[in-house]
């Protein structure tokens, strides 16, 4: 397998998707988009500022600087939901010129990083990354229920129409 390409694309499915969760999400009001519609971290708000904690803050920081910041999950980092989406789109792509510029050698290894609690840990590296991203699918899928609960139309997120339409692009 080639860890380089596999996880490139998962990179741009990653945009794409949030792309389009973000602009299913800005059609909803502010008090829908604040409500607490039973997620884990409640509201769509609080969903979207968890994705820009653990996948950009915390995860990207562990890949790209090797560092491990403290944050708490559940914080509000960025309370404004307009710069908030900036920020998503912006972070989601960080990820693949990352990618890029790892050797292919690097995806067998390890990635060390601090926990949460402060405990040193290390896992598969592969693996870890491949977790940064089934994690903002897992947390999205949350949304577009909470979207369709909301009465709003959620777009079609599954990887199958991603690839259908980079394939399909000229």
């Amino acid at each position: 397998m080639n860890f380089v390409a596999h996880f490139q694309t998962l990179a741009r499915y990653n945009v794409w998707a949030t792309v389009r969760v973000l602009e299913s999400v800005a059609a909803v009001s502010d008090d829908a988009y604040r409500r607490d519609v039973g997620l884990f971290f409640r509201s769509l708000h609080g969903t979207l500022n968890h994705l820009l904690v653990g996948e950009h803050l915390l995860w990207f920081r562990r890949f790209d600087e090797g560092i491990s910041p403290k944050l708490a999950l559940n914080a509000e980092v960025e309370p404004d939901r307009v710069a908030l989406a900036e920020r998503l789109q912006a972070g989601a792509a960080c990820w693949e010129p990352l990618i890029a510029r790892w050797p292919a050698e690097r995806f067998s290894g390890q990635l060390a990083y601090t926990t949460m609690r402060g405990t040193p840990a290390s896992l598969p590296f592969a693996a870890t990354l491949a977790h940064v991203f089934n994690h903002g699918t897992h947390h999205r899928g949350q949304m577009t229920a909470a979207l369709t609960a909301l009465g709003q139309p959620c777009p079609e997120l599954d990887l199958v129409y991603f690839l259908q339409t980079e394939a399909a692009a000229p």
